[in-house]
């Protein structure tokens, strides 16, 4: 695991899952080799899911293609997308997933420091993308969902809290 790599993923615990009850119904799209959701099951969160389009997965499938991977809408009260939505663009996916009132949380590039990322990755510094970044996002321009908190890390990364708005 590269160094930054190793270090981002320890301060994402930290920063998305203080206080977070342990009985959440969390699922992570694009959970690869299951790192978070290992950590997550260690310190006694018992109802994670992971969706992957790898065979590592608890659900081996596309996130678009959700309902036909017997995932219900709005069953979860949390998901995980860590550097995902830059490379599919599936933000309406996630909001029918996510119950109203549920959180959504993110990380991704900010848009114009892509090269930098690029730069590391080459580097050898931090993990290598699996598919071209053709849907970076601002955070602050994501549709559907209200910001809960924003955070610029190392002035490459977006790291977002987002909640799903209770309609009444």
């Amino acid at each position: 695991m590269p160094i930054l790599s190793d270090y981002a993923r320890k301060r994402k615990i930290t920063y998305f899952f203080k206080g977070l009850s342990n009985r959440s119904r969390i699922l992570e799209v694009g959970c690869g080799r299951g790192w978070l959701g290992s950590h997550l099951k260690s310190i006694g969160f018992t109802d994670y899911v992971g969706l992957d389009v790898a065979g590592t997965a608890d659900v081996v499938g596309s996130v678009l293609e959700w309902k036909g991977l017997g995932i219900e809408p709005a069953s979860f009260d949390v998901i995980v997308a860590f550097e995902l939505i830059e490379h599919v663009d599936c933000v309406q996916e996630m909001f029918d997933m996510l119950k109203p009132g549920g959180v959504l949380m993110l990380t991704s590039p900010i848009p114009h420091m892509d090269w930098l990322c690029l730069l590391l990755e080459w580097f050898g510094l931090c993990q290598k993308r699996t598919s071209p970044h053709s849907h970076l996002t601002y955070f602050m321009d994501l549709p559907l969902f209200e910001p809960i908190d924003i955070k610029i890390v190392a002035g490459i990364a977006q790291w977002g809290k987002f909640r799903k708005p209770i309609i009444t």
